[in-house]
């Protein structure tokens, strides 16, 4: 009989974890236990970008850069598969669309911070053009006519969140899954260095021979609980929805950290600020809505005529080198962090969700982890960027 694997959290990490494992017959040994609702904190708050990736990056090293990149392929591979997957197991269509991106540089500077990043993509294998300026309104007509330089890049996707995590759900529980909501985990139960499951706040336990973190911001608190000095420490990010008519904009849109994503019903979301220092609030401010509209209509002015429909806030579980916390914990037996996405749990919660049942199943994982261990030195490595979702 196979172990009895507990997964804390039911955020899209959590979730993609549960559906990875449910996806190789392991649904009914799965238990995932969610604190509030699933879907309903930072992964619901996300902009659910998906980044290009180049064709061979599943076949490079294990560098921290090339280990995210493998990380990445390997989720913008999966989402085609699993959006036509989950659709016809549930109904539900997550509304996976790679209609292409534009970048944006509004002065010399971020001219030049965009270039410098393109040689980034050229290295990696990235499909990109910057475009002359006769083909910036061709590409994307509702730009602004002051932009400087736009690259784009047309395998750029997206995957309508709030839908993915419906759709995840029950199909976790279709294949077996159990789910239990509104139940907050106090610690992890270990004994003679391995796992034996979870004690909740209300004090009862549930026991498991596995037990994968994925609770977001808020593993760092029981890593520490554990003895482990690993901070999750959340980022928060407000964003902004936006009523427009279908089609109005074709591609996402960004600038340095804000984006525009359009959705296929016309709504374009609007994002994101970056508060590290906010703590667990998680509700959106005057100050940092407006930011995010200043910035969407210094994009693209033609949406100061459509009305906000709503706005609110996220929190990304951050790490301290901004590098996604993957793998098993050395000294405890059984327990497997799965954390510290920051921006692109979204992005990245296919790949992460596959790696992590390759763990459990005990074969090796198909990107190198190395790089992300949960008990690396964590030293700030600026060479590989944060990634938003």
């Amino acid at each position: 009989m196979s172990a009895q694997i507990v997964v804390v959290g039911g955020g899209v990490i959590g979730l993609s974890v549960a559906y990875a494992l449910a996806r190789r017959g392991r649904g009914p040994r799965v238990l995932l236990l969610e604190r509030g609702q699933t879907g309903q904190a930072s992964s619901w708050a996300g902009a659910g970008m998906i980044a290009p990736v180049a064709p061979d990056a599943l076949t490079s090293g294990a560098t921290p850069r090339e280990g995210l990149a493998m990380l990445r392929a390997l989720s913008s591979c999966l989402y085609e598969t699993w959006a036509r997957d989950l659709r016809d197991e549930t109904g539900i269509d997550p509304e996976y669309r790679r209609q292409g991106g534009v970048d944006l540089a509004f002065n010399t500077k971020e001219a030049d911070e965009l270039q410098a990043m393109s040689g980034r993509w050229k290295r990696e294998g990235i499909v990109f053009e910057r475009l002359a300026q006769a083909d910036y309104h061709r590409v994307e007509p509702r730009l602004n006519d002051q932009v400087q330089a736009v690259y784009f890049l047309p395998d750029r996707a997206q995957i309508r969140n709030p839908r993915l995590l419906r759709a995840l759900r029950i199909a976790c529980q279709q294949r077996g899954v159990t789910i239990e909501t509104g139940c907050e985990v106090a610690n992890v139960v270990e004994q003679g260095g391995r796992v034996r499951g979870v004690r909740l706040e209300d004090g009862t336990e549930r026991p498991g021979e596995i037990v994968v973190l994925a609770a977001g911001a808020w593993t760092g608190g029981l890593l520490e609980r554990l003895g482990r000095a690993i901070p999750t420490r959340p980022v928060k990010g407000q964003l902004a929805l936006l009523a427009g008519p279908p089609g109005w904009l074709r591609r996402i849109v960004e600038h340095g950290s804000y984006y525009l994503v359009p959705r296929a019903d016309g709504r374009i979301l609007a994002g994101a600020t970056i508060e590290p220092d906010a703590g667990f609030d998680s509700s959106p401010t005057e100050e940092g809505v407006r930011e995010v509209l200043e910035e969407a209509f210094l994009m693209c002015p033609g949406l100061r005529a459509f009305p906000v429909e709503r706005t609110w806030a996220g929190l990304r579980p951050g790490s301290p080198d901004s590098r996604p916390l993957i793998g098993p914990l050395p000294g405890i037996q059984g327990l497997i962090v799965a954390a510290g996405h920051k921006r692109a749990g979204l992005q990245q919660a296919p790949g992460t969700g596959e790696v992590v049942a390759d763990l459990i199943e005990g074969v090796e994982p198909r990107v190198p982890l190395e790089w992300c261990r949960p008990d690396r030195d964590p030293v700030p490595d600026e060479e590989v960027p944060s990634v938003r979702s």
